[in-house]
């Protein structure tokens, strides 16, 4: 179990796969870089990604503002109705642009940096430590989140739960900062059980009870933005958690169930689902739980394990994956080699298709999987297909969802999304003039460079259909062959 790939294995279709999995695909030339390093190599670019220089500049807003929050707060206390109401309308408005603003910039990440697995971690623990601004309601709380995964992408375990419980979007979004020793809080103290770290059936209700008391104490700083831990409000009784007894903490609570075997369990089969598209069996489970604890809880070591492996390459599992949404909109521009549309238009874009980042729909997450896909959303993506190719607004957008809410601030968005371009895809970029001309050559460098499969014969004989009508293929022509593959089953896995 868990046997690295062969040598003679390694080839374009297994670099593609471990492109679409471990980033967010890519062109064809990129898919032969990786097939020409071999496995190790390829993994190793991915994985050792702190070599890579990343300038990426924060958003100019993103760090503590004490300022605003005092005033925020003295209008709060002191000013008239009026001026309260002017405070929560500008709050509104800058939380509505910080956060479409937010969203632009690390889907510009996923889509154009330089290190695709260390956002495509970032997203994994998104989902994982679902927290949604819908309740948090501070832009910055949420990009200091977004900055934790990133720094510890691929860290410790351990460190990783520790910091996440005391983020200052964790402690809002779960309550930990109202929580206090006369009555403390307990729904943190069950979430890092139940959805963080063991799973259901793997703790007592009494454990929740103890942890929730070993929590109190962990608080934030509203007028800094910060974590800040109150000794006053802290049970320092007995507490009993685990089969551990003592005056226990919420570091003492994180150790005692990152130590359980489970913790590892839950955590690697999560993380092979992630990658591999379903869950392992409960001998491969063993098998990667081994390897990780082997490597100290630590995820980069286990992870170079995992995608190294035989079983990550099974043929079973290639191809066989829906794509999420962000998925579909960063691995679209990046195969077309075309412009990511703006901010406001891809904060429609995936709402429509499901995944609205920074507001996962509750404290599990997104499903994923299957359910990415419905008659809506399937009709949503041959839409935003045709969006993306054509260089075209989407039918429906932000602007739309911002129309319906009412109001100026709609109306302008709306006219703005109207008049966009959007770029659209050059099929001189990313075609050879004989790809171009010839209509055979043309469908096997688009099952290339968008599939890295053959179509099926269905599909493959429909499109053959509408370029058998043409005499000679325009630019338009061009254009709609490629929206045609997008439109087509394979496109909608990886």
């Amino acid at each position: 179990m868990l046997q690295p790939l062969a040598p003679a294995r390694w080839d374009d279709s297994t670099a593609a796969h471990l492109l679409n999995r471990a980033g967010f695909g890519g062109p064809p030339a990129e898919i032969s870089r990786l097939a020409g390093l071999g496995p190790d190599q390829a993994v190793a670019s991915l994985l050792d990604y702190e070599a890579v220089p990343d300038p990426t500049p924060d958003p100019a807003w993103a760090h503590p503002d004490p300022d605003r929050m005092q005033r925020l707060q003295a209008l709060r206390l002191a000013g008239t109705t009026e001026a309260r109401q002017q405070a929560q309308r500008e709050q509104g408005q800058f939380l509505q642009q910080c956060m479409v603003e937010l969203r632009g910039w690390w889907l510009h990440r996923m889509a154009f940096g330089p290190r695709p697995f260390q956002e495509k971690m970032v997203l994994f623990w998104h989902g994982h430590f679902a927290t949604s601004v819908e309740k948090v309601r501070d832009p910055c709380y949420m990009w200091r989140q977004n900055d934790l995964f990133r720094r510890l992408a691929t860290g410790n375990w351990e460190q990783l739960l520790l910091e996440a419980g005391q983020d200052p979007a964790m402690l809002i979004w779960l309550d930990q900062a109202q929580s206090r020793k006369a009555h403390p809080n307990e729904n943190f103290a069950r979430e890092v059980m139940e959805l963080f770290a063991l799973g259901e059936g793997h703790y007592t209700e009494k454990d929740v009870t103890e942890a929730a008391r070993a929590f109190t104490g962990w608080s934030l700083d509203r007028l800094n933005q910060q974590y800040l831990y109150r000794p006053l409000i802290h049970d320092n009784g007995v507490k009993e958690f685990l089969g551990r007894t003592g005056n226990l903490n919420g570091n003492d609570v994180i150790a005692r169930i990152v130590a359980q075997p489970q913790a590892a369990r839950f955590i690697t089969a999560k993380l092979w689902s992630f990658f591999a598209g379903q869950m392992p069996s409960e001998e491969l489970n063993d098998a990667l739980a081994a390897a990780f604890h082997e490597h100290g809880n630590n995820f980069k070591p286990f992870l170079r394990v995992l995608f190294r492996s035989g079983e990550f390459y099974d043929p079973d599992l290639i191809r066989n994956q829906v794509k999420s949404p962000v998925q579909w909109l960063v691995g679209s521009v990046r195969m077309l080699e075309c412009e990511l549309p703006p901010p406001l238009v891809c904060l429609g874009m995936l709402r429509q298709l499901g995944q609205d980042l920074f507001a996962p729909p509750n404290v599990k997450g997104w499903d994923g999987g299957v359910t990415w896909i419905t008659t809506n959303t399937l009709l949503t993506r041959y839409n935003d297909a045709q969006s993306l190719v054509a260089g075209t607004a989407p039918t429906l957008t932000a602007a739309d969802l911002a129309r319906q809410a009412g109001g100026q601030g709609g109306q302008a968005a709306a006219r703005v999304v109207q008049n966009l371009r959007l770029g659209g895809v050059d099929p001189e970029k990313i075609l050879t003039p004989a790809e171009r001309a010839d209509k055979q050559a043309l469908v096997a460098a688009l099952e290339h460079r968008l599939l890295q499969a053959p179509l099926s014969g269905g599909q493959e004989q429909t499109l053959n259909e509408f370029l058998e009508s043409k005499k000679q293929l325009n630019h338009g022509d061009l254009l709609t062959v490629i929206r045609l593959v997008m439109c087509t089953p394979e496109y909608q896995v990886a």
